[in-house]
C-alpha cells in the first residue's frame, strides 16, 4: 500500500525561493549571466532569444531585475 502513494520528498515547490530551495534563485541568475556573456561572443540568435524567454520567467517568478544584475 505504501507503494502507491506519491513520494512527497522528491517533489518541490517551483515556485519557493526559501532555504529548501536547492539554489534554484542562484542557478536562475547565473544562466542570465551565462546568456549575457553568449550573446556578446555568439550575438544573438534564435537559440539564445528562446533561452532568455525561459530564464526572464524564470526571474520573473522569483522577483529578480534583470537591471540590476547588469550592473552586478
Amino acid at each position: 500500500m505504501a507503494h502507491s502513494k506519491r513520494p512527497r520528498r522528491v517533489n518541490y515547490s517551483v515556485n519557493k525561493k526559501g532555504p529548501k530551495s536547492n539554489g534554484k534563485v542562484a542557478s536562475a541568475i547565473n544562466h542570465y549571466l551565462k546568456l549575457e556573456n553568449r550573446v556578446k561572443i555568439e550575438w544573438e540568435t534564435k537559440w539564445l532569444n528562446n533561452a532568455f524567454k525561459i530564464v526572464m520567467v524564470k526571474l520573473k517568478k522569483y522577483w529578480i531585475n534583470p537591471k540590476t544584475l547588469n550592473n552586478a
